[in-house]
């Protein structure tokens, strides 16, 4: 009765997993490693942040977990992080200002759980930003209107290892 049982779950198991694959999903390997930053999260469910815009539509917000690049990194701290999404980037902050990503994370791969929105970010705010990016004093001047852009608020990180 006991292997019937185990056979039985085994074969659920196995139907369960086939049947929650999807083709947006991002396929990361088990054998990578990866270092957590923020709320411990999984490699599972990941889509493609290029993919976020239209899952968006329609939407003022979403919760999500993403996959991407890092194009840009905070030189001051590693308190926010920028990723492409289409033809722009997309600002990752980290909840409750709670932790920090490496600031030579550029080029590596993360991904990361949180809520992705349309904000308005002050000119301010955008001067703050490059002067932390490591943009020159004539870059930062040339900064003279606010912009409404996609943001992300982020509470776990996995950045992979190795890269």
């Amino acid at each position: 009765m006991r292997i019937f049982i185990s056979l039985s779950l085994a074969l659920l198991f196995f139907v369960i997993a086939c049947n929650n694959s999807s083709k947006e999903n991002v396929d990361v390997t088990a054998e990578a490693k990866w270092s957590s930053f923020g709320d411990t999260i999984t490699t599972n469910d990941a889509i493609e942040a290029t993919d976020l815009i239209a899952k968006l539509e329609g939407h003022d917000s979403l919760n999500v977990k993403l996959h991407a690049k890092v194009n840009e990194v905070c030189q001051k701290k590693g308190c926010w992080m920028n990723i492409p999404v289409g033809n722009k980037s997309m600002r990752v902050r980290f909840k409750d200002y709670g932790f920090f990503m490496p600031k030579d994370c550029n080029g590596k791969e993360v991904i990361f759980e949180g809520k992705a929105f349309y904000d308005t970010t002050t000119v301010e705010m955008l001067k703050h930003y490059a002067h932390d990016g490591g943009k020159s004093e004539e870059e930062i001047a040339k900064i003279t209107e606010p912009e409404i852009d996609l943001s992300f608020e982020a509470h776990g990180v996995l950045l992979k290892d190795g890269e």
